[in-house]
């Protein structure tokens, strides 16, 4: 790799010291002695009975805002050292104190919600007209609506406090639970036993013995766990459930569309539109299936590679490939991506100890994103950077905000990170070098479209399911297996030879106490992505400024609202979501007139 470009990110603009930073600890001391004055001062607040009396939350409405974007600078900072050095045990002390004092400014944001839910509606109204409050009116009527379909404010001030140390307690569980699991693997006649991250990373390998042996011994390896594994998603999901029932709720989905801003109707149709063009995707394995040699594929190799791009592409090359790409869409895309290359913004270094995977995150307080990936020089690493470059962009264009107003879900956030990753994507497949390579490439392209169509859906299925099971009681580790595999060969179609019945246990994502259906907003954002850039290809350049108005709504409006508005479309009804899917299908069918003379 040439050196042109620094592959190590800077922190030390953030905060100096890493885990032992000084300043760190002062900034946390005082977000700490903040949160406990705002309790004061909230605590002594009544609903408004005037218009007039709401001009004295106005400074109110500034302090909790201020708060919760220094909270995400301190998250950010965290996430940032714990990635960066898996051996760093300050880090994880940092995190957990993070932690504890979120726990108590989460209460006090529940009384801060129970003033705003018991103001008159008349009051209420005449206060969101105000100049001064119009533009966060969105994200307080939102809170003051969910905060009047929860249990009283002391209730949920109480639960909050309890799931540190039980639902939040369960997830950290988990993490101790993989911290320790281990996996056989044959190299040069020698056994050696490999962290989950380390296998997960040979289960895609180019060799279908290893593929074959490293699926056998990762299932078993995480059979070796299914007890705790079993019993950590149970009471997690007790845990939520019986929080549900106490706020009457019956519908495990409400939660996380309420998070993701969009409505059962949009995910039902999306869902539907999906499940009517599988035949297609099933076609494509049978192909894929084909070109390894063998009569249908095992679950490992869905993501296996059907060859190798000759080409191994140079971190700098990836740079000015990015650039180049976003500037042909937007010159603002493309001086943002400049410019977190150039003020070492990124860690991509290819080093041990950091902990797998990318991820981009925000530093308000400074106007900043700070991105996380290891780059060894595939296309995918490039199509990763672009991804997470997209994320830092998205929140670019959102930085001059009130905080309130920053707040976007999980899948208007993964619409504008993969939106960046089709431009370059896309580039990389017309630039192939030799039709061999533009096949790899664009099966590579394919493999993202199954993942969200049926990989993705195979966990929404199965976490449907389970939740419902759950109700009536415990389920044991094969009740829990066979679930799985009931989702992945609806999902799939049956196109596979075997699937991942464990899958339940090895997937983090079933943990996550954050976004609970951490799966649905995957495939929104791809397909949501693919519509908006069919009608950037149709429009050119005049688009960006239409894309950057879309984004800085992505916090303050439904996706319905959002899809309406900017792209002049109705996510209820099948269209949109048709004509997105349709551009998969559209790769798919090149895919397949271009590899038939190989199968004979």
């Amino acid at each position: 790799m040439s050196n042109r470009l620094r592959q190590t990110w800077d922190l030390e603009t953030i905060f100096p010291g890493g885990s032992s930073s000084n300043e760190f600890d002062a900034f946390l001391k005082k977000l700490a002695a903040d949160v406990d004055t705002l309790a004061a001062q909230i605590g002594s607040l009544n609903p408004p009975t005037s218009v007039e009396q709401t001009e004295a939350f106005d400074p109110v409405f500034e302090n909790v805002q201020s708060a919760s974007a220094r909270f995400r600078q301190a998250g950010a900072f965290v996430s940032c050292l714990s990635a960066q050095d898996q051996n760093d045990q300050k880090a994880g002390q940092l995190s957990a104190r993070v932690g504890s004092i979120r726990a108590r400014w989460q209460s006090v944001v529940a009384t801060f919600d129970s003033v705003l839910q018991n103001t008159e509606n008349a009051v209420w109204e005449a206060w969101m007209a105000r100049d001064a409050v119009a533009p966060i009116s969105f994200n307080l009527s939102e809170s003051r609506s969910q905060a009047r379909d929860k249990m009283m404010p002391e209730l949920e001030s109480l639960a909050l406090s309890l799931s540190v140390d039980g639902y939040q307690g369960w997830s950290s569980f988990y993490n101790t639970i993989v911290r320790h699991v281990r996996v056989k693997f044959e190299e040069n006649g020698e056994t050696r036993l490999l962290s989950a991250a380390q296998a997960a990373n040979k289960l895609g390998s180019s060799d279908p013995k290893q593929r074959e042996e490293m699926g056998r011994n990762w299932e078993q390896a995480w059979t070796d766990v299914e007890d705790y594994c079993a019993d950590t998603l149970n009471h997690l999901a007790g845990f939520r459930l019986s929080l549900y029932e106490k706020r009457g709720w019956d519908n495990v989905l409400r939660e996380p569309l309420e998070i993701n801003r969009m409505s059962d109707q949009t995910l039902s149709t999306m869902w539907q539109v999906i499940t009517n063009n599988k035949s297609v995707f099933v076609e494509y394995l049978n192909r894929k299936a084909q070109l390894l040699g063998t009569e249908k594929l095992g679950w490992h190799d869905v993501d296996a590679p059907i060859g190798e791009s000759e080409s191994k592409i140079q971190y700098d090359d990836a740079a000015d490939l990015i650039v180049e790409q976003f500037r042909s869409f937007s010159p603002r895309m493309a001086d943002f991506a400049q410019r977190a290359f150039d003020n070492h913004w990124i860690e991509a270094e290819d080093r041990a100890g950091k902990r797998p995977g990318g991820f981009c995150t925000a530093l308000p307080l400074t106007k900043q994103t700070r991105i996380f990936m290891t780059y060894s020089g595939t296309a995918s690493n490039v199509s990763t950077l672009a991804h997470e470059l997209g994320h830092g962009y998205h929140q670019h264009v959102m930085d001059e905000l009130p905080t309130f107003s920053q707040r976007y879900a999980m899948n208007v956030a993964e619409t504008a990170s993969t939106f960046a990753e089709m431009i370059v994507a896309d580039s990389l497949v017309k630039k192939a070098a030799t039709e061999e390579e533009r096949i790899v490439l664009l099966e590579d392209k394919i493999q993202r479209s199954v993942a969200f169509f049926m990989n993705i859906h195979a966990r929404f299925l199965f976490e449907t399911r389970f939740y419902e099971k759950r109700r009536s009681g415990l389920l044991t580790p094969q009740d829990l297996s066979e679930l799985m595999v009931e989702a992945q060969e609806e999902a799939f179609c049956g196109a596979l030879d075997d699937y991942h019945p464990h899958f339940w246990a090895s997937k983090l994502h079933f943990y996550n106490t954050g976004v609970p259906f951490y799966n649905f907003p995957y495939t929104f954002g791809y397909l949501f992505s693919a519509g908006i850039y069919a009608q950037a290809q149709r429009e050119g350049q005049s688009f960006a400024d239409k894309y950057d108005a879309l984004l800085l709504d992505t916090g303050r409006m439904t996706v319905e609202e959002l899809a309406s508005k900017h792209l002049g479309v109705d996510l209820t009804k099948p269209d949109f979501w048709q004509a997105a899917v349709d551009m998969s299908v559209a790769d798919v069918r090149s895919f397949l007139d271009m590899t038939a003379s190989k199968v004979g």
